[in-house]
């Protein structure tokens, strides 16, 4: 027998790893659900990564978008961290399954019903700032007093000025559509070390040196099945890593988390934007299948492509 809570988990997972593009209309109706919930209770929020952009740059949501981005600030107008548990039940009581996942930056929780899922990012304060997927540093000030839009027939707040957070965001041609290739322009606004601490990269210094820890791993294969020597494995906010002569590169992973990882290799490029890494945990990667730009453009990149060695 299926519990609720295990279909609500496979719809979820369906939303991430078979995303399909919203219906705008129907994710209008839903967004303002959402916003009616949040307002009932009492929840400061505004619009984040893909529908701030769509909001702003589009005055719509993005044609490719498959999901609805919404964010708070832990600490910030009167949030606290079982405030966010105590919203999270009102959804479910409405129908929705929520979903909470907790990590040092933020505490990541998405409501889904009918197939539709709705993210909202709640960011804990981090140096004096917050950290968004998948590891851009934000100054707290675009929160402090979120500008009100209008958005979908009804008032929005947006981080304040939308623009300095877009560039932040998505770098300096935010401006301009490019389909699901946006990936690529966020990865590139992340350092190599945005995502660790000062004592999680001495961490990460300890266990990749003289007094090696267990670390997770990937293994690379080509598309001919065969492993990869000197592969660039890039775990976005956390560093760059080699494979060695059996095709295997050792990573520093802090805690349980979600994260963008970048594959390269002479003739290969491939942004894995959502990966769940675990401490510890050995992977396998394969290319995945050659598609046409027009594909590309419909389907985005793969999430979840990592399969357990």
């Amino acid at each position: 027998m299926v519990t609720s809570n295990e279909a609500g988990e496979a719809a979820y997972l369906k939303t991430t790893e078979s995303p399909t593009p919203l219906d705008p209309a129907l994710a209008a109706e839903r967004l303002r659900e959402v916003k009616r919930i949040f307002d009932d209770q009492g929840i400061v929020f505004w619009l984040g990564s893909g529908t701030c952009l769509g909001c702003i740059r589009e005055n719509g949501f993005i044609p490719w978008d498959d999901e609805m981005d919404t964010a708070s600030v832990i600490g910030m107008h009167g949030l606290r961290e079982e405030t966010i548990y105590r919203i999270a039940d009102v959804f479910t009581k409405a129908g929705f399954y929520s979903r909470i996942r907790s990590n040092p930056q933020y505490m990541s929780v998405a409501f889904v019903r009918d197939g539709m899922r709705t993210d909202w990012t709640c960011h804990r304060i981090i140096d004096g700032g917050a950290i968004e997927f998948p590891g851009v540093k934000l100054p707290l000030h675009l929160f402090a007093q979120p500008m009100e839009v209008e958005f979908i027939g009804q008032k929005f707040l947006v981080p304040n000025p939308p623009e300095e957070y877009l560039k932040l965001k998505y770098g300096p041609e935010w401006r301009t559509p490019k389909g699901p290739g946006f990936e690529a322009d966020v990865v590139m606004q992340v350092g190599d070390s945005d995502n660790l601490s000062r004592g999680r990269k001495l961490q990460r210094a300890l266990s990749m040196g003289v007094f090696p820890r267990p670390n997770s791993s990937v293994k690379i294969f080509d598309r001919d099945g065969q492993s990869v020597s000197g592969a660039e494995v890039r775990v976005t906010g956390l560093g760059r890593f080699k494979t060695d002569k059996y095709g295997v590169a050792r990573f520093y992973v802090p805690n349980k988390a979600t994260y963008a990882m970048v594959v390269r290799y002479k003739g290969h490029e491939e942004i894995l934007y959502l990966e769940w890494l675990i401490p510890g945990t050995n992977y396998i990667y394969r290319p995945g299948p050659i598609v046409t730009p027009e594909e590309h453009y419909k389907a985005g990149v793969r999430a979840h492509a990592l399969s357990r060695e």
